[in-house]
């Protein structure tokens, strides 16, 4: 008996001993790699104003705020500017407050800094379908060119610049990539708006004369020298918006909108019909749609508002009508609207105002056209065709009666109907700057005929009365003698 107890004492010691064993070996080995995933337990968060954060956006973007604010009279005068807009800074907030959440979701998830979030408002004003000048478009204002670069496909059915999702994932990838080219988000920022190349100059030229090479000491363009002021003036209204006269609307630290994949094609009207929603507000959240459908060959996704996204699964699970109405082909030759529309039996009007095709235009041989979907056209819009979408157009050849005027030798053929004349088509204008060229040179014809008649009288006149003047002379010299 005493046996077996000290057999289960020892049994005991041994267990005791491995277990202490084991919590050194594991407190020795904390400081070193291992690939091993980190205890729950051990991770102590303490979040600072926790409480505020859950239930308020901007207080969560104010904690990120990381970039320099130096104490600049420029960054002063856009403060001033926005302070004497409120309407307009309401407007822009009240707009923002749609896309900040997602925004602020990517720009943590680098670890870049929040006032990042913000630049939209200084770039587009939050309009998702703005578009410059200059053919910048969307939230963040790419360039066709950047933007095919990242990978923002554009076509004549869709841009994907005005894409919520996929433009900030692009605009923050851009961004990125300038920080690790310039090291600094100031010359970062300043390269998104004036361009890598420019600013890489502009550094240059300051280190060879051995000048200051900070954003506040370049030689830039005005507009690239007031982007990251005007950007440092809303982090200011957003940091402090009492101070500045400003109450800040209320943004829930949720998502405001949910994607949701495209399985079948679809009308942009039966998506606003499913999901109880306006037009306005899909629109609002998917400005990269052209047209009046939805190609599930595309691989596109639609953004709902928050909670509308089960009422759109719910009610199209029991939907018996058509998902749309709509249907894609491809031209296999050049042909005009009239034609295509005689040959499917529908209207011409309609394949014009859905394709935005202008009267007087052909399509070109390849092109796809949006046409009314027919019962012969059961399946979903191919793959290899919703992913190669192109519209091609060129003017249609309408052929002109015409007659011939002549001048003397010159004849010039001009329409014979001048009222029904279209004189923006580059061949009738041809005819118009001949007939005029004939016109003008007909009258300087005529000037010049009359010019010389009258230089001829006139010269003759001169004649006939120098001819007198002799006679007179002579008839005084006679009588003097």
């Amino acid at each position: 008996m005493i046996r077996i107890i000290c057999i289960a004492m020892l049994f005991t010691l041994v267990i005791s001993g491995c277990a202490t064993n084991s919590n050194t070996n594991t407190n020795t080995n904390s400081t070193t790699w291992t690939n091993e995933p980190p205890q729950k337990s051990e991770m102590v968060v303490t979040p600072i104003k926790e409480a505020k954060v859950e239930d308020d956006l901007w207080e969560r973007i104010r904690l990120g705020f990381d970039l320099q604010d130096p104490n600049l009279d420029i960054i002063d005068r856009h403060v001033r500017q926005l302070k004497a807009n409120p309407v307009y800074v309401n407007r822009l907030l009240e707009r923002s407050s749609s896309y900040l959440y997602y925004i602020i979701e990517e720009v943590e998830s680098r670890d870049m800094p929040s006032e990042l979030a913000l630049l939209p408002f200084v770039e587009s004003a939050f309009n998702p379908k703005a578009l410059s000048p200059v053919k910048a478009a969307g939230m963040w204002q790419f360039m066709p060119s950047t933007g095919k670069y990242f990978k923002l496909d554009q076509n004549t059915f869709r841009d994907e610049r005005g894409d919520i999702v996929k433009s900030t994932r692009a605009a923050l990838d851009y961004l990125q990539k300038l920080y690790n080219m310039f090291g600094d988000w100031h010359l970062a920022l300043a390269a998104y708006n004036w361009g890598e190349g420019a600013l890489g100059r502009s550094l240059a030229k300051n280190k060879s004369a051995n000048l200051q090479t900070d954003y506040f000491s370049l030689t830039m363009p005005n507009e690239t020298k007031n982007y990251v002021p005007k950007l440092l003036a809303y982090k200011r209204i957003i940091d402090e918006p009492a101070k500045y006269g400003f109450k800040l609307p209320t943004v829930a630290n949720h998502p405001y909108f949910v994607s949701v994949p495209v399985t079948q094609d679809i009308d942009v009207d039966k998506v606003i019909q499913l999901s109880e929603i306006t037009r306005e507000q899909f629109l609002a959240l998917n400005p990269s749609y052209y047209g009046p459908v939805i190609l599930s060959g595309f691989n596109q996704e639609i953004l709902l508002p928050y909670g509308k996204s089960e009422l759109f699964k719910q009610n199209l699970s029991t939907n018996k009508a058509p998902l749309t109405s709509w249907t894609v082909v491809r031209l296999d030759r050049t042909d005009t609207v009239d034609n295509l529309a005689s040959r499917l039996n529908t209207d011409a009007d309609q394949i014009r105002e859905v394709n935005k095709i202008p009267k007087g235009m052909k399509i070109r041989s390849g092109s796809t056209v949006i046409i009314p979907r027919h019962e012969d056209h059961k399946d979903n819009v191919p793959i290899e065709l919703a992913q190669n979408l192109n519209l091609s157009l060129e003017r249609e050849f309408v052929p002109v009666p015409v007659v011939m005027k002549c001048r003397g030798k010159r004849c010039v053929a001009v329409p014979s109907n001048l009222a029904n004349y279209n004189s923006k088509d580059p061949s009738n204008a041809k005819v118009v700057n001949a007939l005029n060229q004939s016109k003008s040179s007909s009258s300087k014809d005529v000037r010049s005929k009359s010019s010389s008649k009258s230089s001829k009288s006139s010269a003759s006149k001169s004649g006939a009365s120098s001819q007198a003047q002799k006679k007179s002379s002579t008839t005084k010299k006679s009588n003097s003698k």
